[in-house]
């Protein structure tokens, strides 16, 4: 038609901030552990895949002759009969605080062994080189190679209460591999010198960053402190945060709430 120009829209490139209306963030901005990927790797005596991602995750070890690894209880599924294991449970008033499991299992090589969590969830790999120390919650732990110092470190007593995580953490340091899990699907979060960011109290997982408590407000009235409501944990970078995108005190009131409801 005579007069008339078509213009053709350029293609909305979701990589790009500028490209986004209202200051959304690009596509990048989260780092997920690539939920729909196997993540494949080597260490020093073995490998791993993790496979069977979001959900459903299995995370299947190969173990050279001789090479241990650590494993928390109750999380192997299968093993090759080549492979020897031993229990090691260490007694002290920390275990009758925290009200959780102190006891670890050793495995040793040769052979194949499959763990997975027990929660409806995620696992993904940090590789520690000796300069950062991780604080991970006691329920993200799964497994670490020879050279990985772990310890439970006891939180004040604000953080013990509100941070989701209890009285004692895991403090992961030394050099090596560590699996981690989660409830729901895991997001690593990468903060720069000074950068804030502010993360539910109820979806932490791992962190190597400092971090203070702080209330916020929601539609104009801050909510209950006693009952942990409204409260955030404030990161300071720099770091890394891994966050869960499920909560699991909220995802088992849901259930007590939902319990016995038909039709």
């Amino acid at each position: 038609m005579a007069g008339h120009v078509e213009e053709q829209e350029a293609a909305l490139n979701d990589d790009v901030d500028e490209d986004l209306p209202g200051g959304a963030p690009a596509a990048g901005h989260f780092v997920g552990a690539q939920a729909t990927q196997d993540d494949v790797g080597t260490f020093n005596g073995g490998s791993y895949r993790i496979s069977h991602r979001d959900t459903n995750t299995i995370i299947t070890i190969q173990l050279a002759f001789g090479c241990p690894l650590t494993v928390k209880p109750t999380l192997m599924i299968a093993m090759s009969p080549t492979m020897t294991v031993k229990g090691a449970f260490k007694f002290s008033m920390k275990k009758l605080l925290i009200g959780g499991e102190m006891a670890h299992s050793t495995f040793t090589g040769p052979g194949e062994l499959l763990l997975a969590p027990n929660s409806l969830g995620d696992a993904t790999t940090l590789h520690l080189t000796g300069d950062d120390v991780w604080n991970v919650g006691r329920d993200a732990f799964v497994a670490c190679t020879q050279g990985v110092v772990k310890e439970y470190k006891r939180q004040g007593i604000g953080k013990a209460i509100f941070s989701g995580e209890g009285m004692f953490i895991y403090k992961i340091s030394g050099v090596g591999l560590m699996w981690i899990t989660s409830f729901g699907s895991i997001i690593r979060k990468d903060l720069q010198p000074e950068e804030k960011y502010l993360v539910d109290n109820g979806h932490l997982v791992a962190w190597n960053c400092k971090y203070i408590l702080e209330r916020v407000a929601s539609g104009g009235i801050i909510s209950n402190m006693s009952s942990g409501e409204g409260l955030v944990c404030k990161f300071t970078g720099p770091g890394t945060v891994f966050i869960q995108t499920r909560n699991p005190a909220a995802f088992a009131a849901w259930m007590a709430l939902h319990a016995g409801v038909t039709g």
